[in-house]
């Protein structure tokens, strides 16, 4: 058993990785640290039993092949109690395997071999659908509903595009820091399923600003900071 703990900001989302091999563990963790998140790793049931009950996690990587037991058993214990998103790893692509998984309340089953950018997509979206059970947020008259997806401004809905919105939320999500563009052009690159270019960035950035800034020219929620990126305007709340 190993532990990746970084120096953590309150915004990095803390994965729960539970897999036996070692190098496929280790490779797991520096991708994900690339993507800014923290992981904790175990790599038996036993272990996976003990961290689980010790500490609270955002999402969980589940390998279903464990030396001491199996993964849909580290799922149970994680289900009753964590209210958390599990994704089961696994080198076996059999529908028996698929169905006891999401039997057992996995939120995705993704099977080895995997693509880096696929697996990371996959995260994010389990992320975004969980936290669409957390309250309103509320910035300058704008507020943003993510259990319902509606977004109103001073009172009136608007209607934003899927990514206008995918962007929001990517806002929403790291209230108090920097976004960079290249942080971005991945998120809508992910949401898209397609080449985002940086042009089309400056774009979307435009037309969301049109949506929900009072006076777009004088943006007062999505603050330009020149030569790194975005960060949201200062007078937030989250409910």
């Amino acid at each position: 058993m190993w532990i990746f703990i970084w120096e953590m900001e309150q915004f990095m989302k803390q994965i729960f990785l539970v897999e036996d091999d070692e190098k496929i563990a280790r490779n797991l963790a520096l991708l994900l640290r690339a993507e800014e998140f923290t992981v904790i790793h175990a790599s038996t049931q036993k272990e996976a039993f003990a961290m689980c009950a010790k500490n609270q996690f955002d999402l969980a990587l589940v390998d279903i092949s464990l030396p001491d037991g199996n993964g849909f058993a580290v799922c149970t214990q994680i289900k009753e109690t964590q209210d958390i998103p599990v994704l089961f790893l696994t080198a076996s692509g059999d529908e028996a395997s698929v169905v006891t998984g999401l039997n057992l309340g996995a939120d995705d089953y993704i099977t080895k071999p995997f693509r880096p950018r696929e697996l990371v997509a996959r995260i994010k979206a389990a992320l975004r659908k969980a936290g669409t059970n957390s309250s309103s947020f509320k910035i300058c008259g704008l507020s943003v509903d993510t259990a319902s997806g509606v977004v109103k401004k001073d009172g009136r809905e608007i209607f934003l595009s899927a990514l206008e919105y995918r962007l929001l939320l990517v806002f929403i999500g790291s209230p108090k820091n920097i976004i960079t563009r290249e942080r971005l052009l991945n998120e809508l690159w992910d949401a898209a399923g397609e080449f985002v270019s940086d042009n089309t960035l400056t774009v979307y950035i435009k037309r969301l600003r049109e949506k929900i800034e009072e006076d777009p020219a004088n943006p007062q929620i999505i603050l330009t900071v020149r030569g790194t990126g975005y960060r949201l305007g200062g007078s937030h709340v989250s409910e």
